[in-house]
């Protein structure tokens, strides 16, 4: 009952940037954690990055330094820049949210994904 929408995926060249927005919507009462994820070709899903709902931050150590998370708890909304991409950045990127649902049982959702591609 709780649908997540990604977008801002696309094709960048190598020290370039882009925006990943993610729009939360269905029966929330709360979301306590948001993050992105990714997941190379041939490779495990990783975490990139997490936020809760009090804005506290983790992030992988590859992306520290060039990847920003934020959210709008209003709008359940995640977004990731992202800056300084790398070849090795091209992946699905998945958004994913935890939390209370208005019926109070617990969710973990995650979103379709969005292409991410790093090409020169």
């Amino acid at each position: 009952q709780v649908q997540l929408v990604e977008s801002g995926g696309g094709l960048v060249r190598p020290g370039g940037s882009l925006r990943l927005s993610c729009a939360a919507s269905g029966s929330i009462f709360s979301i306590y954690d948001m993050g992105w994820y990714r997941q190379a070709p041939g490779k495990e899903r990783e975490l990139v990055a997490t936020i809760t709902r009090g804005a506290m931050t983790e992030y992988a150590d590859s992306v520290k330094g060039r990847f920003t998370i934020s959210r709008d708890n209003a709008k359940n909304t995640v977004f990731l820049q992202m800056n300084s991409l790398k070849l090795e950045d091209t992946a699905i990127y998945y958004c994913n949210a935890k939390g209370i649902s208005t019926g109070f049982t617990y969710f973990d959702s995650w979103g379709q994904g969005t292409q991410v591609t790093v090409s020169s």
